[in-house]
């Protein structure tokens, strides 16, 4: 099977798992608020619920090791999203969306563990790092998708249950389209590592997972939030509905810019990103249509970009144990998101906005850059050239 046709596949997999089945949330939550189904306040811990069962599926993910495991990760992950979207159009109230969101935050969670791992592999293999690293994209052309629908749907006076059920549709037909041509894991490429990293590599992945950690933390609070805040400022008019779209695309040109970059200096470029969101974040805070237009941009484009980072550097560390540490991260990284939406609904419920949450989140964006740089200090011939290896981004 064609190595491009498998990570156009691995693409358009994470385009749905992700956009759909993880985003679909943040362009519905002004009008499930608006329809009575919970507040604000409530809507923190909603998102929260899909962080909790991100995390249990990555730490899950981790411990795929044979074939079969792997597979019914991957394709019970991605059936889990079309059908938990489709039963969200009966949901009505806190509890059910809540429950429904834990569910396809394990399933979003199993695809993104598994593709990772899957898709690097096949770049790899072929030697094509560029097209594996544009694989990344998937995710945000999957936001700008929802958002696009959402635009869509409001413009004809859709509720919320019509979206899902518009979005369910959609799903299945992305799955339909490419799950003959996923790749496929073999034996070999799931054993456990044969070559364990030395202490430089589990003090670097142990370091990376606290980046991670604090990059969820930092982004979180706009992904999740940014059609409600758009919603308040613009009073439900159509242009708020446009403001989640472009935070997509934002993303995958951001994915793009980051694949043709110049080899070299990959802990500069993690570190621009970190700190570009945290200027995302504290442009939220400014309020009208120029801080959310600056956020759109200043969070969106590094987004996609930094997760890319963030994975390549983990395969620079431990090339031998790409599918654990893509698990072992993006736990990190759940556990991070977590942290936000329940920050967010602390910062409503005392203060009425989110306020002050934004400025932890930002707060938090500034030391993960901090830390890329003194480890890029401490161990300049480990962080400041990449390897071969680490070209497959």
């Amino acid at each position: 099977m064609s190595p491009r046709i498998q990570l156009l596949a691995s693409a358009v997999a994470l385009m749905m798992a992700m956009g759909i089945g993880r985003f679909a949330l943040t362009p519905q939550l002004p009008q499930l608020i608006a329809e009575g189904q919970f507040d604000l306040t409530a809507a923190g811990l909603v998102a929260a619920a899909n962080y909790l069962g991100y995390f249990i599926g990555a730490v899950d993910g981790m411990f795929a090791r044979k074939p079969a495991q792997v597979r019914l990760r991957l394709q019970g992950g991605l059936w889990l999203c079309v059908l938990l979207t489709l039963a969200s159009w009966a949901a009505d109230g806190f509890w059910s969306h809540l429950l429904l969101r834990f569910g396809t935050g394990v399933a979003s969670a199993w695809v993104l563990v598994m593709i990772t791992s899957l898709s690097q592999q096949v770049a790899n293999a072929h030697h094509q790092p560029r097209l594996g690293a544009l694989v990344f994209a998937g995710p945000g052309l999957g936001i700008a998708v929802t958002g696009l629908l959402a635009l869509v749907a409001h413009g004809l006076g859709l509720g919320s249950a019509a979206l899902w059920l518009i979005y369910a549709v959609a799903a299945l037909m992305m799955l339909s389209a490419v799950r003959p041509w996923l790749p496929q894991a073999q034996a070999q490429t799931v054993h456990p590592a044969t070559a364990q990293p030395g202490r430089v590599g589990n003090a670097g992945i142990a370091r990376l997972g606290l980046v991670y950690a604090l990059y969820g933390v930092g982004y979180i609070l706009p992904a999740t939030f940014l059609s409600q805040m758009a919603n308040q400022q613009f009073h439900g008019q159509w242009m708020a509905d446009l403001f989640w779209p472009a935070f997509g695309l934002a993303a995958a040109l951001g994915v793009l810019l980051v694949s043709v970059r110049r080899a070299g200096r990959p802990s500069a470029w993690l570190t621009a990103t970190l700190w570009l969101q945290g200027l995302g974040v504290l442009a939220c805070l400014m309020g009208g249509g120029l801080g959310l237009g600056l956020g759109v941009v200043l969070c969106g484009a590094p987004f996609l970009a930094c997760m890319q980072l963030v994975m390549q550097r983990s395969r620079e560390l431990a090339p031998h144990a790409t599918q654990r540490n893509a698990g072992l991260l993006t736990a990190c990284f759940a556990l991070g998101q977590l942290s936000g939406p329940l920050l967010a609904a602390v910062s409503n419920h005392y203060t009425g906005s989110l306020q002050l949450a934004l400025l932890l989140a930002a707060s938090g964006l500034a030391v993960a850059g901090v830390l890329v740089l003194t480890a890029a200090h401490a161990n300049p011939s480990c962080l400041a050239a990449p390897s071969t290896t680490a070209q497959s981004v």
